[in-house]
């Protein structure tokens, strides 16, 4: 593997936990562990620096700076400007007040597409623009498999089209989108792309420049940082949309879109984050290639979660009594990997729990999505999902809890 596992594992203080020892961890899809890099951020400023932030004294300076410098940071990881990085309180808040500035831009008549494999927070945002005039058109997941195929997103572009809004990776499939070439069949007809990016951006920060939409979203707690959502929008798009903010900061781009006031040692904690992915570069050294640190993070980060997906994969084809979401390929998938059941999800998760392993059932606000896939949403699916930092060990005991719990 192209990671050291106990090395990865140094930079969590989770695992040095007396409370969590000897147990596995496998419901990273809700939020991982944080890294120590964002910890001793958020330690620093809540001790040094927890004051008005842009002041004249030198606390309120130093705490402006941490706070600049998370916006720098996000944005070389994810390899655009500055002015592309927005932090709000949540993926699903800055969603909301996303859906609300397009609601003031596009005219009744105008379309945006949606798809079925979304997270609500994504698909209700644009889907309440129906209120407004606006056209929704749904580009449907296949019934069995879950996958969204890319050919059938033809049927629905036109003219009329003004946004396409889908995600990376569904949080219950777990298939990896192919952004860049819907965002090229999009752009032909001159629409905006907005990409729901939490169920991919803990599996390796993309290169927004090379999948080329204009808007990116994802949550910072389940990418090894604190409780913020990031949203990544192009700046002459966000110029257009009418400001959510008050009045009097409409000529200020960062609180045009985030009108809620995020926490701000939240936000200068999520410096870290990009700290964290250049250490985890510094860790894989030359067994994997990229461009700059956070690029070979990326590589680090996915390869070593498709060898670590693999035995899993390999165990769940030869049941037959599970229904396994999304594909066996670990090449094509992230490693969150939804099971359905004849059972409640959740009563599944609690005997998994007696073999200390952490994981969930439900339909994790996938609702629409569960039912196009024939599925109760009530007795939803199980989860089981990690990181990089999981280790094969947990994996084998992951397999063990789940041959001897789903018979």
């Amino acid at each position: 593997m192209p990671l050291d596992t106990d090395l990865i594992r140094a930079e969590f203080p989770a695992f040095r936990e007396p409370s969590l020892d000897g147990w596995a961890f496998f419901e990273n899809a809700g939020g991982s562990y944080t890294s120590q890099q964002v910890l001793g951020r958020l330690d620093h400023y809540y001790r040094a620096t927890k004051v008005q932030p842009y002041g004249f004294y030198p606390a309120s300076r130093e705490a402006g700076a941490a706070m600049d410098l998370a916006h720098r940071r996000m944005a070389q990881a994810l390899n655009v400007g500055m002015d592309w990085i927005h932090f709000g309180p949540s993926t699903s808040g800055n969603t909301y007040t996303l859906g609300n500035a397009f609601a003031g831009w596009l005219k009744p008549g105008d379309a945006v597409v949606v798809t079925n494999q979304d997270h609500e927070a994504n698909g209700g945002a644009w889907r309440r623009l129906a209120d407004r005039g606006i056209v929704i058109r749904e580009w449907q997941v296949d019934p069995v498999t879950g996958h969204l195929d890319p050919a059938a997103l033809d049927k629905l572009l036109d003219s009329k089209v003004r946004a396409v809004c889908f995600p990376h990776a569904s949080n219950i499939v777990g298939e990896i989108n192919p952004v860049h070439e819907i965002v090229q069949k999009a752009k032909s007809f001159g629409a905006v792309t907005v990409v729901d990016g939490v169920s991919y951006a803990p599996h390796g920060l993309p290169d927004l420049l090379e999948l080329g939409c204009d808007v990116y979203l994802f949550s910072a707690y389940k990418v090894y940082g604190p409780h913020q959502g990031v949203m990544a929008i192009r700046p002459s798009l966000a110029s257009e949309l009418p400001n959510q903010g008050h009045f009097f900061n409409d000529t200020q781009p960062r609180k045009r879109l985030t009108p809620a006031g995020p926490d701000h040692a939240q936000i200068a904690a999520t410096a870290g984050v990009a700290d964290y992915f250049e250490r985890v570069a510094e860790l894989a050294g030359d067994r994997v290639e990229g461009a700059n640190p956070f690029r070979k993070a990326h590589a680090a980060m996915r390869l070593q979660e498709e060898i670590l997906l693999a035995p899993l994969m390999e165990f769940l084809r030869s049941k037959n009594n599970v229904r396994l979401i999304g594909p066996t390929d670990p090449t094509k998938r992230a490693p969150t990997v939804s099971l359905a059941l004849g059972e409640l999800a959740v009563e599944a998760a609690d005997r998994l729990a007696r073999h200390k392993v952490m994981a969930s059932g439900g339909h994790f606000y996938a609702y629409r999505l569960l039912e196009a896939l024939g599925l109760n949403p009530g007795h939803g699916v199980l989860r089981v999902s990690f990181t990089h930092y999981t280790s094969p060990a947990e994996v084998q005991r992951l397999i063990e809890a789940l041959d001897a719990e789903l018979k």
